[in-house]
């Protein structure tokens, strides 16, 4: 195959939802990723087996294409044989808390000196310095500090978390970018190098809205729902239909002129309450009402009909097993119902990196807990039978 990423190797102490899914895209691009586990499995899966379960669906996405091994760093032998793994490889990812792996002696200025082409990169909460260094950091608690929630929510309620997981895959996003960067540069250089993240540092620019909202009002941006504070686009919400919601966004005066063409309504051109997006802005509740007749009176499907053949920003509000299930996603290939030896029939993501050119890499299913140490030890390394069970049974794997 032609993989962009072929011949890279890729030591993944990833855990949760950051670092495997930086990996995931590597693995996707051809490279050849080892996911480095402790003896009960990373947190993610530690808590599934706890419970008496061998994988989840997240596990499953986040770790396809991937051979799995388990490594003992509390072991002499067992950081040794990292050091030997280090030897080989060309990058190494960890999202542990920062100085763990220092902690053990092998974080990177131990281990670049045992291979100095290795990229190293390690996605923490807030960085490796910085006063807020050693701050726990989960998704949830950077949602906080990173201001997320703060402009989260109805004007009138509480700060509330963003539904899915960004911050973590947000990391996870730029962990890759910083991994691909690094390369570029070893090409050039023939040196590897410290390659660092942090989540908060992640997400700051996706808050451009509400310090622009700041800079033009010297006002804390406040929540503003569905709509955005200060925007004066209108129609900007959700609105509800006969069986679900549709999300409108009027950016330009066309896309309001195709919008009452399609209600109807074209008198209202002229209504001085509608003319421009100040005047809507101004009459908010009158500009949603008269959408919300519209809308209340078809179906959703309907509604986005209508919207696409007038050219007007619309989306149905889709629930999770609608978008597993989305034709398009799957006529594209992003999307791919695979069989798992634990989980059966699962639908699993592919990269939404898309080198044209580049051969696409076909699911292959997620590992079992440390399922290819032979594979791994045995015939990469090069270590005989005998030496892999002793490893085993002195706990270093």
């Amino acid at each position: 195959m032609t993989t962009p990423l072929a011949g890279i190797t890729v030591l993944d102490f990833g855990q949760i939802y950051q670092g495997p899914y930086a990996t995931f895209l590597m693995a996707k691009a051809g490279a050849d990723v080892i996911k480095i586990e402790p003896p009960g499995g990373e947190p993610l899966r530690r808590r599934v087996i706890a419970q008496g379960g061998e994988t989840t669906l997240p596990i499953a996405m986040l770790n396809a294409n991937k051979r799995a091994v388990t490594l003992n760093l509390k072991s002499p032998r067992g950081r040794e044989l990292l050091r030997q793994m280090v030897a080989r490889a060309d990058v190494l990812l960890e999202n542990f808390s920062p100085g763990t792996m220092d902690k053990f002696g092998v974080g990177y200025e131990d281990l670049r000196k045992v291979n100095p082409r290795l990229v190293y990169a390690s996605g923490t909460g807030f960085g490796l310095s910085g006063p807020d260094r050693d701050n726990l950091a989960m998704d949830f608690t950077i949602q906080a500090a990173s201001g997320i929630m703060s402009v989260t929510g109805m004007p009138d309620g509480p700060p509330m978390k963003a539904g899915p997981t960004l911050v973590d895959f947000m990391g996870g996003i730029h962990l890759y970018a910083g991994v691909m960067t690094a390369l570029f540069q070893r090409d050039r250089t023939g040196e590897g190098q410290l390659v660092e993240v942090a989540m908060q540092e992640a997400v700051y620019p996706t808050l451009a809205s509400s310090y622009d909202y700041h800079l033009r009002t010297g006002k804390v941006p406040p929540r503003a729902g569905n709509r955005q504070a200060g925007m004066s686009q209108a129609p900007y919400n959700t609105f509800p239909t006969q069986d679900g919601w549709v999300a409108i966004h009027v950016v330009t005066e066309e896309h309001w002129a195709n919008l009452l063409k399609a209600m109807g309504r074209e008198e209202l051109l002229q209504d001085p309450r509608f003319t421009n997006h100040a005047a809507r802005a101004a009459n908010v509740p009158a500009t949603e009402a008269v959408v919300i007749e519209w809308t209340t009176a078809q179906t959703k499907a309907a509604v986005v009909a209508a919207a696409k053949r007038y050219k007007i920003p619309c989306a149905p509000v889709r629930d999770a097993v609608e978008v597993m299930n989305d034709p398009h996603m799957h006529s594209r290939g992003m999307l791919e119902r695979i069989q798992h030896p634990a989980l059966g029939e699962i639908v699993v993501p592919g990269s939404p990196l898309r080198l044209h050119g580049a051969d696409r890499v076909p699911a292959i299913p997620s590992p079992a807990l440390g399922q290819h140490n032979g594979e791994v030890y045995g015939g990469w390394l090069g270590l005989g039978a005998e030496e892999v069970a002793a490893l085993k049974a002195d706990g270093a794997i």
